[in-house]
């Protein structure tokens, strides 16, 4: 186990070192100019030199990549000007010109906003999804899986966005349950970020909630299609033993692996659901930079993306192996 796990943080490593030089080389080294990119569009030529400077891009390629790890380690002083050094505490992930803003400050604010989403769409998901699976699963063959593979399939099928205009619409508009969601940070007021985070948490989770259900299933019925399955139903063991100690372990492990991988995607993946319902979260950030063309801000909410997805599946793999011995020994 222990050279599974130093196996799998290498690799991580690897993986991670290696998204930092594709990021860099793609938005600083490709074609176009990246200061007047970092700069903004009303920069006038004086103002884009300063920040060419600023940002090194004097310098040769492997140079500014060395840089650019040194900021996410150490920190990064830029050269202001006249004397004037700008200094980026670590991990440094560079300076937005635009909102005079360190980029690494701007997505720890956005953060808790993406977190408080996923958080509560991973709860929903796994209650609803586990749960309609292993139901199914265990009602194989009857009216109750055909309606729920139904409803599984209409969940896989239609787009989240779509989901959240219905459930606006409905709940909002129509039957006025709700007032439309205006995001209130859980330290303001906890009762009222729960009120408005409900309908964006429904609809993320009734979204990968069918994908859950679908893999539960299947898991599920394999399980109980083994040897020593039927091994202990001939010895008398009660059906219920049988799919509390033994079936449902074995179809966790997979859904386990599974939501760790989609809640680092959540990180940065819930764009349509943050923009839908006005969340300022990470994926909106993204958005907002790019429609501003905010270079810094871009690669920051990339790296951050890209970094949450990585050590998820690093996770991900531990906790597989945790839930699933045999795994480690592979």
């Amino acid at each position: 186990m222990t050279r599974f796990v130093l196996g799998r943080i290498g690799g991580a490593l690897f993986v991670l070192l290696a998204l930092s030089a594709t990021v860099y080389l793609l938005f600083y080294v490709a074609p176009g100019d990246p200061a007047r990119l970092a700069c903004g569009e009303r920069c006038n030529p004086a103002q884009v030199a300063q920040v060419r400077e600023q940002l090194g891009l004097n310098d040769p390629v492997v140079v500014q990549y060395l840089q650019f790890l040194q900021g996410l380690f150490t920190g990064r002083d830029y050269s202001g000007g006249a004397g004037l050094v700008l200094h980026c505490d670590a991990p440094c992930l560079g300076f937005s010109y635009q909102n005079d803003q360190q980029v690494t400050g701007l997505l720890l604010e956005r953060l808790p906003a993406t977190l408080s989403l996923a958080l509560g769409a991973l709860v929903i998901w796994l209650l609803v999804g586990v749960g309609t699976g292993l139901l199914s699963a265990l009602r194989r063959g009857g009216p109750t899986e055909r309606l729920l593979t139904v409803l599984t399939l209409a969940g896989t099928g239609t787009p989240v966005f779509i989901l959240g205009l219905l459930l606006l619409m409905a709940v909002c508009a129509y039957l006025q349950w709700l007032p439309f969601p205006t995001y209130v940070p859980l330290g303001e007021d906890p009762e009222q970020w729960a009120w408005n985070m409900l309908l964006p948490w429904i609809t993320l989770g009734v979204f990968e909630s069918a994908k859950y259900a679908r893999l539960t299933r299947s898991s599920t019925v394999e399980t109980l299609a083994e040897d020593h399955i039927r091994t202990f139903r001939a010895y008398g063991v009660s059906e219920r033993a049988i799919v509390t100690r033994h079936a449902v372990r074995g179809a966790v492990a997979p859904v386990i692996a599974l939501s760790a991988v989609d809640f680092g995607t959540m990180i940065g993946g819930a764009v349509l659901t943050e923009s839908l319902f006005g969340i300022p979260g990470l994926g909106k950030t993204l958005i907002d930079g790019v429609r501003v063309v905010d270079l810094p801000v871009v690669v920051g909410v990339v790296l951050a993306i890209g970094t949450a997805v990585v050590l998820a599946g690093a996770v991900a793999d531990l906790l597989y192996a945790l839930a699933d011995r045999r795994v480690a020994l592979t």
